[in-house]
């Protein structure tokens, strides 16, 4: 099995997919390789067994780069040219005292303030999304609402895409701003938190369903919270206690359920003291970002903006033996659900995966590898259907 890479559409890095049976082709040989002053050209090593075959985006990325552009996001993300702070302290005053030219002239917030980020995070949502209220006890994860938008844009151009190509063609994407939109496609949430970040966003962006699980109460009853006091969310979402930290999938995907999507951003360390010292570098990252830009940093009062509680920082064998037990668990449920998905953090990870995938008879996977500023964000996505099972889920639910 040989990999095929190709950038794919703008905002992404580079997508790997897989079709066990597939060949990718390799590219022929530019003219300049035939002139007589350049050296014949060494074969080139045999890539490692990795998913082949290409998902290719219709149209080629602009040549001019936009602020949106530089930062990798996704072409349909709200915020790739960056934050309006005048209007976002418009709909939520309480930001303004947090909001101050940085060095460069440039209205900003202090990214390692706790406060000012949450604050950030509820100006965005009822700015751009439409809620009214949203917030997180102290202590929990605070997510980057720009990061997590994006990896709902891929999962709608998945779900967008044409059937898959017969064996040895390309894979085609019809226009992806067409992405499936409504009520008629549902997703599962696992491990939500108490933010509950991608059901709120996937329903005010694409007006999905979604189903949200998680094992720790308090979570959940926090985003029963934010659901309650947004009244356009009422019936949309809904919520699901894990009462066994050992499964994933197995005693929330229900026999009547059938999912378009699931998504995950799965706890990547396997200890607290991992996650604690992971923590740390990212406080002397901060630190050393604000003193680069000109900001005082008072020594033993930094703080991180991240947070987090066990469930969402760290789990038993980290994050490979999380995707390995979803990878093992969505088997049993494959007829159920059209595309299984979840972020990974960590690059080695993926080649495990890869192996496991084939392994348990996945007949498709995916990966996207998403740039965001100096971050590397790669979705892995695999489903056990068919190029018919996929052609006849898409005919009836849209």
């Amino acid at each position: 099995m040989t990999p095929s890479r190709k950038p794919a559409r703008p905002g992404a890095k580079k997508v790997v997919s897989q079709e066990p049976s597939a060949k990718a082709s390799r590219p022929k040989p530019s003219s300049q390789s035939k002139s007589k002053a350049q050296p014949k050209a060494k074969p080139k090593a045999k890539p490692e067994s990795k998913p082949q075959a290409k998902l290719q985006a219709k149209s080629k990325p602009a040549e001019g780069k936009t602020q949106g552009a530089s930062k990798g996001l996704h072409p349909r993300n709200l915020h790739g040219q960056g934050y309006d702070f005048e209007a976002l302290i418009d709909t939520t005053p309480e930001l303004k005292p947090f909001v101050r030219p940085n060095p460069y002239g440039n209205l900003s917030i202090d990214f390692a303030d706790p406060k000012a980020v949450k604050l950030l995070n509820l100006a965005l949502l009822k700015l751009h999304y439409g809620l009214s209220y949203w917030d997180i006890p102290e202590g929990f994860l605070c997510p980057p609402i720009p990061g997590r938008v994006d990896y709902l844009h891929y999962l709608a151009d998945l779900l967008a895409e044409s059937t898959p190509a017969s064996k040895g063609g390309k894979r085609k994407l019809p226009n992806v701003t067409r992405a499936p939109k409504g009520e008629r496609v549902v997703a599962l949430d696992i491990g939500t938190g108490a933010n509950g970040i991608y059901p709120l966003l996937g329903h005010q962006v694409y007006g999905w369903r979604f189903v949200a699980s998680d094992i720790d109460p308090v979570s959940l009853k926090n985003v029963e919270r934010i659901i309650a006091n947004n009244p356009q969310l009422a019936g949309k979402l809904s919520l699901r206690l894990q009462s066994d930290s050992k499964q994933i999938f197995t005693g929330i995907i229900r026999a009547e359920d059938r999912f378009d999507l699931t998504l995950c951003n799965p706890p990547f360390h396997a200890s607290l003291a991992e996650a604690s010292r992971g923590s740390e570098r990212k406080l002397k990252n901060l630190a050393a970002n604000k003193r680069a830009k000109g900001h005082e940093v008072t020594k033993g009062q930094e703080k991180l903006n991240f947070g987090g509680q066990k469930a969402e920082l760290w789990c038993e064998g980290g994050e490979l033996a999380f995707l390995s037990q979803m990878i093992r668990e969505s088997r049993e449920f494959g007829s159920q659900c059209l595309w299984f998905t979840s972020l990974v953090s960590k690059k080695e990870n993926l080649k495990p995966c890869y192996r496991l995938l084939e392994q348990v008879g996945a007949k498709r996977v995916e990966t996207l590898e998403m740039t965001q500023g100096n971050k590397l964000t790669r979705v892995l996505a695999w489903t056990f259907l068919t190029q018919e099972q996929h052609s006849l889920w898409g005919q009836y639910r849209v």
